[in-house]
């Protein structure tokens, strides 16, 4: 079993009731967040790429739970260099973890931490297998027609595409993103945390009808089982 708990934006904490794993925990200055960074207890952190809105309380987190970060390679050793535990990784590699097995795909975006002034490397996108399902954040990306070959080679249980526009995939390029995945449930993320992402969550979810993918919107705090 996998339970999934959407934190606001990109952020998804991660349970299969024995490891529980945080993704892009943006939480501080994130107004959707209805939890505060030092409340969230775990045993590994996943970031996606070195953006405020993604690495965001990462480092806390990880010194004060004594938690792992895992990241791309240049992003893994920028937090090392802070004190945070990391596990160095890169796009295409995997590796078994004690909650299961991770693997980095790519992801069309940008990665720089402090303000855009240090390079943290390629963003990425993860594909985590726990708790005898497989999971897919895309992190923050743009379709890419390599998604067709992800949807290929895994069994997709549950998947999280951003919708806002502007700074990633819009409501129709996700739509075809689904279309190559092929997930038995997706959920939206990247929307409405400002006004510039303010997507309707629902026309994704009404383009969808029909398909094999369940559609499940959940709101900050809110979960979803794989």
């Amino acid at each position: 079993m996998l339970k999934a708990t959407f934190m606001g934006h990109s952020c998804v904490l991660v349970t299969d009731s024995q490891y529980n794993i945080i993704i892009d925990p943006f939480l501080t200055g994130n107004p959707q967040a209805k939890i505060k960074a030092e409340d969230i207890k775990v045993d590994f952190i996943l970031v996606t790429h070195g953006h405020g809105d993604h690495l965001g309380d990462a480092i806390e987190i990880a010194i004060r739970n004594k938690a792992v970060i895992i990241a791309p390679n240049e992003l893994a050793v920028y937090v090392s260099k802070l004190g945070a535990q990391a596990h160095n990784m890169h796009i295409g590699g995997a590796y078994n973890f004690p909650f299961g097995r991770v693997k980095l795909t790519i992801a069309h975006h940008g990665s720089a931490a402090g303000d855009g002034l240090i390079y943290t490397g390629n963003p990425c996108g993860f594909l985590i297998t726990m708790g005898g399902k497989t999971m897919y954040h895309s992190g923050d990306t743009g379709l890419f027609y390599d998604m067709k070959l992800i949807g290929e080679m895994n069994k997709i249980d549950l998947a999280f595409l951003p919708i806002g526009d502007n700074f990633t995939m819009g409501v129709d390029d996700a739509i075809k993103a689904v279309e190559f995945l092929q997930p038995k449930k997706v959920v939206p993320i990247h929307y409405g945390t400002w006004p510039l992402i303010d997507t309707e969550p629902e026309e994704f979810a009404t383009k969808l009808k029909g398909s094999k993918s369940q559609v499940v919107i959940i709101s900050p705090g809110e979960s979803v089982e794989a």
